[in-house]
């Protein structure tokens, strides 16, 4: 054999599970328990429990002692307010001048849940003592408010009352001139289209303020009630006028079978203009509304607002022209009222302004813009219309000062100056054709679009001592003038002597438009107030 014997190697044991260990295994030494790191795990313990406890008494005193120099000083405790102002951390002559300030700012609320409004104390008759509302604050979390007053300014959620003054009767007023604005009006019962189908829809209780409750609820306690900046209004629930519009449904229905057309008349200009809404969007303006003289008691009405906002949101013009939203509502409500899925609305002029170019006289552009010159003369105090400058800018009056009446859309008289001539229209059609005579030329009929406003039989001119029969008045020469030119016949002097009856054609008259008897006559029975008469050149 070699000196060494061959060593075989020996085979791994593979581990085995405690549980599958053989009965014959060797058990193995337990670990000996280390006393001393557990104690020191202990100690350690100990000891941050001592520095937590040392460290919050340290805090506690710290800001006990913070407190007690704060209630010492004259500063009022942060997070204080008076009336929603904010007054922490001022002194007491600092807080009342912040509140005397914001008093007279307006800076009070009425209330009523969601909805509030500014509201003006001074106006409203609430008197506030500054001085004593800014000791209250101070107080507050001293000697008013115990502990929880303490804790509520330290933590920034105290209010404290003002003083304030009541005068009911001011107060009363100013709620009452308000109240239009305040009030939430009930909504009846009315109709809409849901998915090409007519059906009734809901109605909806209305608020309305109580003056009466609200004032003696803010007299009772002022301090309290306005302690975060608002009062808050008593509100009483109206219950609608209809609740259920069910009776109504086929009318609308019928209406509601087409788009409702609101059509504008120009009178100026003798233009029409037209605005469609669709019937899904005017059924939104429908409501119910009650009705003695209907055999159902009830009557479809429009929705004044939502009217309105198809007004001004549809009616658009690129000129000084517009239509007045409340007319045109009132337009809309009546045509309902006679079953009508349309309805007519004047267009309306405003006022322009006109530069003057050189060797213009105000007769002059009185002349081109259609405008008698006493008006444009009323309509720029102030300004010397005899001695005119190139550039200088005048006031133009809106022409609607010449036709205050509702206009005769279907009627029309055309008077031309250069002819003498005048046409009478009725429907687009000529049904007049006739001579005239107007005014000489250092009093002649005013140029413009006018309108019949009155009716004479026999009228009397005082200054000239004549006669007009059959005298239809179209235009005042100036404004607060009671003299009328107008339509008529051949006039009388001393007692049946007839003038000017050889002189149709020619200009004779002293601002009149003159006809013969007969035609003066048709034209006093044809034109009733309200008819447009353009005078042309």
């Amino acid at each position: 054999m070699p000196p060494f014997a061959q060593r075989h190697p020996r085979p791994r044991r593979r581990p085995v599970a405690n549980s599958a260990a053989p009965s014959h295994a060797a058990p193995r030494r337990a670990r000996r328990p280390r006393p001393l790191r557990r104690w020191r795990l202990r100690g350690m313990v100990l000891l941050g429990a001592a520095l937590s406890l040392m460290l919050g008494g340290l805090c506690l005193l710290t800001l006990v002692a913070g407190a007690g120099l704060l209630i010492a000083s004259d500063q009022i405790l942060p997070g204080v307010s008076v009336a929603g102002v904010e007054v922490g951390g001022m002194s007491q002559t600092e807080a009342a001048q912040a509140l005397t300030r914001a008093w007279q700012a307006d800076t009070l609320w009425l209330r009523d849940g969601a909805r509030t409004w500014r509201m003006s104390p001074v106006e409203a008759g609430l008197t506030l003592d500054a001085g004593a509302t800014a000791a209250a604050a101070h107080a507050w979390g001293r000697s008013a408010g115990g502990l929880s007053g303490l804790l509520e300014g330290l933590l920034g959620g105290a209010q404290v009352a003002p003083v304030v003054q009541v005068d009911a009767a001011t107060l009363s007023l100013y709620l009452e001139r308000r109240q239009a604005e305040l009030d939430e009006p009930p909504v009846n019962a009315g109709v809409r289209l849901v998915n090409g189908r007519v059906e009734g829809s809901p109605p909806r209780d209305g608020r309305v303020l109580d003056v009466a409750a609200t004032v003696a609820r803010l007299q009772a306690d002022p301090g309290r009630e306005l302690a975060d900046g608002a009062l808050d209004l008593v509100m009483r629930t109206v219950a609608p006028a209809i609740p259920d519009a069910a009776p109504l449904v086929a009318q609308a229905s019928a209406l509601l079978s087409s788009p409702f057309e609101l059509k504008g008349y120009d009178p100026i200009r003798d233009e029409w203009h037209r605005w469609t809404a669709s019937p899904e969007m005017w059924s939104a303006w429908l409501t119910a509304e009650p009705d003695p003289n209907s055999a159902l008691g009830l009557r479809l009405g429009v929705n004044a607002e939502a009217a309105r906002a198809f007004v001004t949101g549809t009616v658009h013009f690129d000129d000084e022209r517009y239509v007045d939203a409340d007319e045109a509502v009132t337009a809309m409500q009546e045509a309902l009222a006679q079953n009508l899925p349309s309805a007519t609305v004047r267009v309306r002029h405003g006022e322009t302004v006109y530069e003057v170019r050189g060797g213009q006289t105000l007769a002059a552009i009185a002349e081109q813009v259609g405008i008698p010159y006493p008006y444009i003369q009323a309509a720029n105090p102030g300004v010397n219309t005899d001695a005119l400058s190139v550039g200088q800018r005048l006031t133009i009056p809106s022409p609607d000062i010449l036709v205050p009446l509702p206009p005769v859309p279907h009627k029309r008289i055309i008077v031309s100056r250069s002819q003498q001539r005048l046409w009478a229209y009725e429907n687009g059609q000529v049904v007049f054709d006739w001579v005239i005579s107007t005014g000489l030329p250092s009093s002649p009929t005013a140029l413009g679009v006018f309108q019949v406003q009155t009716h004479d039989p026999n009228a009397y001119a005082q200054q000239w001592n004549l006669y007009m029969p059959h005298f239809v008045g179209f235009y005042h020469p100036g404004p607060g003038v009671d003299v009328w030119n107008g339509f008529h016949g051949f006039p009388t002097r001393g007692g049946g002597y007839l003038l000017w009856t050889g002189d149709l054609g020619r200009p004779v008259t002293y601002g009149c438009v003159l006809l013969s008897l007969e035609n003066a006559a048709t034209l006093y029975e044809w034109a009733e107030d309200g008819v447009i008469v353009e005078v042309r050149d």
